[in-house]
């Protein structure tokens, strides 16, 4: 029972995880219509043991369209000629997602305007109301 490091206190098993590999339509000539090289990963988020709450609810948000209603997040490689070597590229972009959805986002301090980039809006919004005022067709009947 192998478990794949995330951050140093999250860790995957690797029994979630499980590969389809199918034909890819890369590279590789003739051999990539003998050899299933392409790698289909799919990743349960939603029936993790391995997740926290928080890291879950981030990671289905991060994942967009990659997640299935099911819950599972599907992540495909087809990038190189080996089996392998797009095994090990799906298996880095999972990581690399959920490394991401680890990282608590950061709270936003409110903040006032500086009077300088006040005026600054003022004086633009001033000028562009002058130019369209510029642009009026005024009638000569008054």
């Amino acid at each position: 029972m192998a478990m794949i490091t995330i951050t140093p206190s999250l860790e995957l098993n690797e029994n979630e995880i499980h590969y389809a590999f199918y034909h890819s339509s890369g590279p590789g000539g003739q051999n990539v219509n003998k050899v299933a090289t392409a790698v289909q990963l799919r990743f349960d988020v939603l029936h993790s043991p391995s997740l926290p709450e928080p890291v879950r609810t981030r990671l289905i948000k991060l994942a967009g369209r990659r997640m299935t209603k099911e819950g599972e997040l599907v992540i495909s490689s087809s990038r190189y000629r080996t089996q392998d070597a797009n095994k090990e590229d799906a298996l880095n972009k999972l990581v690399t997602l959920i490394r991401e959805a680890a990282q608590p986002p950061r709270q936003r301090r409110a903040t006032n305007p500086s009077r300088a980039s006040v005026e600054r809006r003022l004086q633009h919004k001033h000028q562009h109301a002058h130019k369209k005022s510029e642009r009026r067709q005024f009638d000569l009947d008054k």
